[in-house]
């Protein structure tokens, strides 16, 4: 794995804060009514992105997950002004306006969705990564899911043919607690998730998802098994989301006090922690970085507000590839 430097701990502050602020930015824009439809939000898993993407060979791994998917395009190297543009519906946004919120595309950058099904993204994952095996690209793909997406059925199928076939690939559950509103220990009549991937010897573990270090590297040792040919890996990424399953979400099901707790262990302030005791930067540097930060928010939303929206038309462009479509009976 590459050395966790100076350098790694600066970046990772500036990304994770990055990422929050984003998408506090969307919360406001949603009330404002700029952003429609379902809005699911990322604050507090931050350190399970930032983790993955220090292990990962952006040249060539892929990663794929589900609608709670705006920062982690961007981790890849997406332009944010983009993400915001397509959450906004403009004609510049990722998927031309047309995906919105939970479908997030860039196959330049590897990012394959955003996708609204539970769990449907689960059996994707493993399709990209026996296409990776196929054609020996020495590419991996991160395959990401919550824990309700955990209780599908095509997790189990996927599984198998992915430990039968030796897939490069890793699965993630992250872990935040809630099924939208129910609770892990409603759901099964185990807590352990990552228990799963013992029943097809899979490699598997719980990583501490608040700790952007420990994500790291159990990110790499996954990473660098599934590229030596070795096979997929199941990781349980223990980790707290700080907002509702979506921005419709009165949260009725915890208490305010439980988020408080795991506020204590939020990963960007033990980041900052860490720079402020080892001395990479003071608190002024702090200031500075927090800064560039609302500065390159404000852009996205500039961006996005003074975009356009697409044209009509480019619904039907972007469905029918075939442009004299026999079943397509009237024209704009």
């Amino acid at each position: 794995m590459q050395e966790i430097t100076k350098e790694t701990y600066l970046d990772w502050y500036e990304n994770m804060h990055f990422w929050r602020k984003f998408e506090d930015k969307l919360a406001a824009v949603y009330i404002q009514q700029k952003v429609r439809g379902f809005l699911h939000l990322y604050n507090g898993q931050e350190a399970v992105l930032a983790g993955a993407l220090h292990a990962m060979d952006l040249s060539k791994d892929k990663m794929i997950t589900a609608y709670r998917n705006h920062v982690q395009p961007i981790g890849m190297g997406v332009d944010p002004r983009r993400v915001m543009a397509e959450l906004f519906g403009k004609a510049t946004g990722t998927s031309q306006g047309l995906g919105g919120s939970m479908h997030i595309f860039s196959k330049e950058h590897g990012f394959y969705g955003g996708h609204g099904i539970v769990g449907g993204q689960i059996p994707l994952g493993a399709g990209m990564a026996f296409g990776d095996k196929y054609n020996d690209t020495g590419a991996v793909t991160l395959c990401f899911f919550g824990d309700g997406a955990a209780r599908q059925g095509s997790l189990h199928e996927t599984f198998n043919m992915a430990m039968t076939w030796k897939l490069p690939v890793v699965f993630v559950c992250e872990n935040n607690g809630y099924a939208m509103g129910t609770s892990v220990e409603r759901t099964a009549n185990h807590t352990d998730i990552w228990k799963l991937g013992l029943g097809y010897e899979m490699p598997c573990g719980p990583v501490d998802g608040m700790n952007p270090i420990k994500a790291a590297e159990a990110f790499d040792e996954a990473i660098q098994r599934a590229r030596r040919g070795d096979g997929p890996t199941f990781l349980e990424m223990k980790t707290y989301r700080y907002r509702g399953h979506s921005m419709s979400d009165a949260q009725h099901y915890r208490t305010k006090d439980e988020v408080k707790e795991y506020q204590k262990i939020d990963p960007i302030t033990q980041v900052k922690e860490v720079i402020l005791k080892n001395n990479y930067a003071t608190e002024e540097d702090i200031k500075g970085i927090n800064a560039r930060v609302k500065e390159l928010v404000t852009a996205c939303e500039k961006f996005a507000d003074e975009s356009p929206f697409p044209e009509k038309s480019l619904m039907y462009d972007a469905v029918y590839e075939q442009e004299d479509y026999p079943f397509l009976k009237h024209k704009l």
